[in-house]
């Protein structure tokens, strides 16, 4: 892979998906993007790994879309390209993404850190959808993500301005996790996943998939689906591992299955 930079030994059960352009602050081209939903699909079905972690450098985690390929298309190459479908890979991704940002995560950058499960942090951090400035708007997610996560009215001010906000706004908002010094993000981000990594994968997972589903259904239809995945984790010998070691007042030993 030309753009990207996967390491499956990052910490036990822990994969690292690092963007590589740093000449370009990493801007999302449609070759690196492809890599990620590879690399993502790969990570996926390997049993070993529990939980992955998505960065890009200090200075930036993705700066945004890569602007000049976009530059000279039309809307029937827009459509044809549908580069957006590329990223739907992360979204279908079973295990937690956690997404490390230091410095820039602006435009796509942002909506790619959004599209993640958690996000960490360094201080040097900012985000935002300038893509206002540039005569189109946000296309990955960004009214609708960042919407829900800062709420009406400050989505609108950055979507509609194109302004940035800090590390330590972001963390006001809800939208991070933590923010830490910028020679600790990495660490914090890995601390974070190792503590995932630790519970029962299958748990994991349904949790996970319980928690986005209410994003997309009314409380009922997903008070409903919650109930029906805690149902099914007792069919899981991890199920039966946790509350025996609860009883018997031990560490579980949790194997996934």
């Amino acid at each position: 892979m030309e753009f990207i930079k996967v390491d499956k030994n990052h910490a036990p059960h822990i994969a690292l998906i690092q963007l590589y352009r740093p000449k370009e602050l990493n801007a999302l081209n449609l070759q690196l993007m492809g890599e990620v939903r590879d690399a993502l699909k790969e990570l996926d079905q390997d049993d070993d790994i529990r939980v992955i972690i998505i960065t890009g450098n200090e200075r930036a985690f993705a700066a945004g879309a890569d602007i000049k390929q976009m530059a000279g298309k039309g809307t029937i190459d827009m459509w044809k390209t549908d580069q957006f479908s590329t990223w739907d890979q992360i979204n279908k991704t079973r295990k937690p993404i956690i997404a490390a940002v230091s410095g820039f995560a602006l435009g796509g950058g942002c909506e790619f850190a959004m599209t993640c499960d958690m996000i960490v942090a360094s201080e040097t951090a900012q985000f935002g959808q300038p893509e206002i400035k540039i005569g189109v708007m946000p296309g990955a997610g960004g009214t609708q993500r960042l919407t829900k996560a800062l709420g009406k009215a400050k989505a609108m001010e950055l979507v509609l301005t194109g302004k940035f906000i800090s590390a330590d706004e972001a963390l006001g908002y809800g939208l991070v996790n933590k923010v830490v010094p910028v020679e600790l993000y990495m660490e914090e981000a890995t601390k974070l996943a190792s503590q995932i990594a630790s519970m029962s994968p299958i748990a994991v997972q349904m949790a996970k998939e319980s928690v986005k589903r209410s994003f997309e259904v009314p409380l009922e239809e997903g008070l409903h689906f919650e109930r029906k995945n805690f149902y099914m984790l007792f069919s899981a010998n991890d199920q039966k591992e946790g509350m025996n070691a609860f009883v018997e007042k031990r560490k579980p030993d949790f194997k996934g299955n």
